[in-house]
């Protein structure tokens, strides 16, 4: 059933490989079947996590707009749908994100418990330091500070809040499609008359 093996090699007990139509290959240092070396790469080293780029109560400070701590202060639905529309990437709305924010407001009491699952996907995002529970924390015990301090971070990430996902990637590859058209058109030497 099987041939019998080489003199000088080592022999493994591998059962046969199941009849699926994909080709099976054994690298050179499980199997004496193949004799090419082992493309393993291991893999990159994560990327060290980075500091906020704003302090979780620089809402006060000179540099913040004291107005978007005014409305996150009182109608926090807004800028959580701001922030959460960004970090989903444009997949859901900021008046879904707000709204379902003031639905769970309204049922429990206590919109934190979904908004810090944002703050940690925003964390994963863009290699924020922090973890899960410090996340939950900020948002039990600062749910205005919390948000204000993921809107400013987006801002200083280069995204333009007001006019949301959908806006963004449209201005960005706007200025993509402006920038290599404003360069003149290569002209080709060649034939002449």
């Amino acid at each position: 059933m099987y041939p019998p093996p080489e003199q000088g090699k080592p022999t493994y007990n591998q059962p046969p490989a199941a009849a699926t139509g994909i080709p099976v290959s054994y690298s050179s240092t499980t199997s004496a079947y193949s004799g090419a070396s082992s493309d393993y790469a291991p893999p990159p080293p994560p990327k060290p996590l980075v500091e906020w780029s704003t302090g979780l109560c620089d809402c006060c400070s000179a540099s913040s707009d004291p107005r978007k701590s005014c409305i996150t202060f009182w109608c926090p639905c807004i800028t959580f749908g701001q922030v959460a529309e960004i970090i989903d990437k444009g997949s859901t709305s900021c008046g879904a994100s707000g709204a379902l924010y003031t639905l769970i407001c309204c049922v429990i009491g206590c919109p934190c418990l979904y908004s810090c699952f944002y703050r940690s996907k925003m964390r994963q995002q863009y290699g924020l330091k922090g973890n899960d529970c410090t996340d939950c924390l900020i948002h039990c015990c600062c749910e205005a500070c919390a948000l204000c301090q993921e809107y400013r971070e987006l801002e200083n990430r280069g995204f333009n809040m007001v006019i949301g996902w959908h806006g963004n990637v449209e201005q960005r590859t706007r200025g993509i499609a402006m920038a290599t058209t404003t360069t003149a058109p290569a002209v080709e030497q060649g034939m002449s008359r």
